[in-house]
């Protein structure tokens, strides 16, 4: 039997219950609107995180002070002060893997300029802190490292401090004051937004690391030091170095726990991609169980057609028709329903995730790979589910048909 004919006579078949036949389709428009839908949610959510954790710095590591045990007590990272600006220094000189190194120390403190005020968090740290949070600068620059020698009164603003200081003026040159102390503005950085956190990263200070120590906490030790591997490739070999070197400056002798803690971002960003894949499966996976109900409508409708015209099948097959064609025939039909289902639903699946994306302000990414698979697994439902009504209309008996009322 020729196809282009057995798609012709499908779609007569179709059109005569044309309400049906829409109703029939519905499940499978919903279902593949819904896929295409909450894949693209997962994968917009899934894109944000990771372009939150990229904003934190490129292959970045982070060492802090503590995670020892001394007499059967274990003290977190931050609880004990065993880090150095010459261990920051010795990791970025002797480590190959190691791109830069900057050592850190931080607090919270009112910023006040002329009649405005922010508390804020204050970081001090090198001129090497900004390429490895890879920060650019809105306007101005950054301190130099003659600035960390001579603990200079320099500022660099976040883009939220900046704001709240001094709103559309610009702030290059003016004096603002961090605990009474005047420090002259010499950089405004570019937004970064939140962090993977939550934590607004703008809302922010940094000045010269030594300024820090000795004009505003009075301390002499280091709260952290930030690592950039040369290679996201040397990330986990640059954080295997850098915990081999401290414990031999710290003559830790072997069998007994670090006195600091190194943190990879990669092995942060990879438990996040990990937990919005499991997400993206999930919503995928319930979007999916109406395209299953989708075709069991289908199957049901097609046993029905089968019912309703058990002597138009007798007729056919006594003029000649092979059960092949029958069944070929009520598969096809079958498949235009889940067809045009597929095509109605992507079209759903597409303007409802743009909905969502601008009335909800959710992320949403569209892609071609869950569009194809959505249209491709409705068709495959078409295809299951209408097998079984399309085998029972060929295996009828001519003559049975034929009594049929």
């Amino acid at each position: 039997m020729n196809l282009l004919i057995v798609f012709k006579i499908a779609g007569r078949a179709l059109a005569r219950n044309t309400m049906r036949s829409a109703l029939t389709m519905l499940g499978i428009i919903i279902g593949v609107g819904a896929v295409i839908a909450m894949v693209a949610v997962g994968q917009g959510a899934k894109a944000q995180v990771e372009a939150q954790i990229a904003s934190i710095g490129s292959n970045l590591l982070m060492v802090f002070p503590g995670s020892t045990t001394q007499g059967g007590v274990h003290a977190g990272s931050g609880t004990v002060t065993t880090l150095t600006e010459e261990d920051s220094r010795a990791i970025k000189k002797e480590l190959s893997s190691v791109w830069l190194s900057a050592p850190t120390v931080r607090t919270v403190a009112q910023v006040v300029s002329a009649n405005q005020n922010w508390s804020t968090a204050v970081t001090g740290s090198t001129p090497a802190f900004f390429p490895i949070r890879d920060w650019s600068f809105e306007s101005g620059s950054p301190f130099t490292q003659s600035d960390v020698d001579g603990a200079t009164k320099t500022a660099v603003l976040g883009k939220t401090v900046a704001n709240n200081l001094f709103g559309s003026r610009d702030p290059i040159g003016q004096i603002v004051r961090i605990r009474n102390v005047p420090f002259k503005v010499a950089g405004v950085l570019s937004p970064k937004g939140q962090s993977a956190m939550g934590q607004d990263q703008d809302d922010t200070v940094i000045i010269p690391f030594s300024t820090l120590q000795k004009r505003i906490m009075g301390v002499t030790n280091v709260g952290a030091i930030l690592v950039s591997a040369n290679s996201p490739l040397e990330a986990a070999v640059a954080q295997e170095q850098v915990r081999l070197l401290l414990r031999q400056r710290h003559h830790i002798p072997p069998g007994q726990d670090d006195d600091f803690t190194v943190r990879s971002m990669s092995d942060i960003a990879a438990a996040a991609e990990a937990s919005s894949s499991v997400m993206t499966l999930l919503l995928g996976s319930i979007a999916s169980v109406s395209l299953i109900v989708g075709g069991i409508g289908i199957m049901n409708i097609m046993l029905v057609s089968v019912t309703e015209r058990t002597r138009e099948i007798g007729i056919r097959m006594a003029v000649g028709a092979r059960g092949r064609d029958i069944l070929l025939q009520f598969l096809v039909e079958a498949v235009v329903l889940s067809l045009a289902g597929g095509i109605l639903g992507v079209i759903l699946g597409v303007v409802g995730s743009r909905i969502v994306s601008a009335f909800v302000h959710w992320p949403t990414i569209i892609s071609l790979s869950s569009i194809l698979l959505a249209f491709t697994f409705s068709i495959a439902i078409g295809v299951f589910f209408g097998l079984y009504p399309a085998r029972r209309a060929a295996s009828l008996d001519p003559i049975e048909a034929l009594r049929y009322e």
